[in-house]
């Protein structure tokens, strides 16, 4: 909705919305936000001008604990999305990743939106009733209370209900700390980037909401399949099966999870899982190399071989899976997620020559390391190649 302040009124772009293709102004957006007649509507607007001189005849609806977490997330949001365009490091961090700010829908949290000209004592007090701020119990320099804000100088994604309301929200930190590099606000509800529509046919599931970003940003595979990310190895919630359980037209479910031991074990879990749940679906795998991911394969290689690799999926083997070998969750991931926090594991590093992935070669000599990055298409003028060196650290 974009609001015209010239004129006091308002439009509505989203084909949902009861409004579309009409301009309205303040009396019918109250109209149509409180669900009222327009007579209502004006003495609503009245009342809120003066509250004492026109009185309502009943109280104004008040909203719900629902309402009140979407109305400060979906402020929020805003107000981090707003960020992006004044922070360098958010910017150099997009691009190392290869996301588009311009396309993706992220924020990004420096921690001051209570300092300053922005201090509200309203919105500080909803925010650490949510879990944005944590309050220290301390005084700072200044005199006020400290506060701690939650995934300070983090990417934002924003999670959504059924309804697309913001009902979570999902922080990637762009510091390179290992073990701090997840954090999902408590109590935190929604799907990324959204509940599936209703004629979802072919549903990918990615491991991450990075890798989920990485795979819209692509308008071939956009176009084609509907996406959906898990939050972790471990994380296909209740949540996510209810939506996936919505999709009456639903024929194929495609798993793009990372090309690991944790990926492969999830895959061999929840496959098994979901074929029992919907035995008509197809359930099929993408084949993704040894340690890379739907992200780092984009960082390496042109996007045509995220579409390749999506094209030249399999079926999934059920007869061979390693099913009855997969264990149960990680206490110590369980912990962390509950903390607000999950960590990723390094990979191990291979020394001599390393050709697990084609795409992918790595060497590690005595000094130094060399990786040669490419990936070749049908047509000869799509090769693309990069080669790092790297100094070896002993």
């Amino acid at each position: 909705m974009q609001v015209y302040y010239k004129t006091h009124t308002a439009y509505c772009f989203s084909t949902n919305c009861p409004t579309h293709g009409k301009s309205i102004d303040v009396i019918d957006f109250i109209m149509y936000k409180e669900g009222c007649t327009k007579h209502e509507a004006i003495l609503i607007a009245k009342y809120l001008i003066d509250p004492v001189k026109y009185p309502l005849s009943k109280p104004v609806k008040q909203k719900g604990e629902t309402e009140d977490r979407v109305t400060l997330l979906t402020k929020m949001f805003t107000y981090f999305k707003n960020a992006v365009h004044n922070s360098k490091s958010a910017k150099e961090y997009l691009e190392k990743r290869c996301l588009d700010f311009t396309k993706t829908k992220v924020g990004y949290n420096s921690g001051q939106f209570h300092h300053g000209k922005r201090k509200d004592e309203g919105l500080i007090k909803s925010c650490i009733k949510y879990g944005l701020l944590l309050d220290l119990g301390v005084k700072a320099r200044t005199g006020n209370p400290a506060y701690k804000p939650f995934g300070k100088w983090g990417i934002v994604f924003a999670l959504k209900n059924k309804a697309g309301q913001i009902t979570g929200l999902y922080f990637r930190s762009t510091l390179d700390n290992k073990k701090q590099r997840h954090f999902y606000l408590k109590d935190s509800k929604g799907l990324y980037p959204g509940y599936p529509g209703a004629g979802t046919k072919r549903l990918i599931l990615t491991e991450s909401i990075i890798d989920e970003a990485t795979l819209l940003e692509q308008d071939e595979i956009k176009n084609k399949y509907r996406v959906l990310a898990l939050y972790g190895t471990n994380r296909l919630t209740e949540e996510h099966q209810r939506a996936i359980k919505e999709l009456k037209e639903l024929e194929e479910i495609i798993f793009f999870l990372n090309g690991d031991e944790a990926g492969k074990k999830a895959v061999a879990k929840y496959a098994p899982m979901l074929k029992v749940e919907y035995e008509k679906v197809k359930i099929t795998n993408v084949a993704v190399p040894d340690n890379e991911d739907v992200n780092s394969l984009l960082q390496g290689h042109s996007p045509e071989i995220l579409i390749h690799l999506i094209e030249t999926r399999k079926a999934y083997d059920f007869i061979f899976s390693n099913e009855n070998s997969v264990e149960k969750s990680n206490e110590k991931e369980k912990e962390t997620i509950e903390s607000g926090e999950e960590e990723e594991e390094e990979p191990k590093a291979v020394n001599g020559l390393d050709t697990n992935n084609p795409y992918h070669l790595k060497y590690r000599g005595n000094e130094a390391g060399y990786e040669v990055k490419g990936f070749k298409v049908n047509q000869p003028d799509s090769m693309k190649i990069t080669i790092e060196v790297s100094k070896k650290n002993d």
